[in-house]
């Protein structure tokens, strides 16, 4: 039995796509599926299942339309993927970095490093973008609030499914993948 983390897109975010943690936490249980933690409101859920990842994320995407008539994109990633946040980071190795600024884009596929050239990032600066494979590391540099270097722009110039996760929340999922 492998643990799987499944992240939401856009539950509960200014009042949109509400679901309470225990409802789904239920929900997937009663899915089948094993040892369900909640991390944050945001869609963060760790599942122990012994079916493969595409087949975890396609169950609950299915279960949370049935159940609460939200169409909500799954990214199903591992431990592994959480660990290469912080290995294979280009951002985390400048000398000195505002971790606040960072973030990781988890895609529903794998990507090449060629595609950072399909962003047309340089329209973008002074945020900057790498891709390893299904992660894009973001640098924020004038904030996330204010660019123009959105889920959506991305989404749509690589043609893929994607979730958003600062640093911080990125590093609070590792360690829960270790408890």
């Amino acid at each position: 039995m492998a643990t799987h983390l499944a992240l939401l897109r856009g539950i509960n975010v200014s009042g949109h796509n509400m679901i309470k943690m225990e409802a789904l936490k239920s929900m997937l249980e009663n899915l089948g599926f094993k040892n369900v933690r909640t991390y944050l409101q945001s869609g963060n859920v760790f599942v122990d299942s012994d079916e493969d990842a595409p087949k975890v994320g396609f169950m609950i995407k299915q279960e949370i339309f049935k159940v609460f008539g939200h169409e909500v994109p799954v990214v199903v990633i591992s431990k592994k993927d959480l660990e290469l946040c912080f290995t294979n980071n280009p951002y985390l190795k400048e000398k000195e970095i505002d971790e606040k600024k960072l973030y990781v884009v988890f895609s529903s596929i794998v990507l090449k490093k060629e595609n950072i050239h399909d962003l047309k990032i340089s329209q973008f600066k002074p945020d900057e973008a790498s891709i390893d494979e299904n992660r894009i590391f973001i640098k924020y540099n004038i904030g996330a609030g204010k660019t123009r270097l959105e889920l959506k722009y991305i989404e749509k110039k690589l043609n893929i499914i994607g979730t958003m996760r600062n640093l911080n929340t990125v590093t609070n999922l590792l360690k829960m993948y270790e408890e």
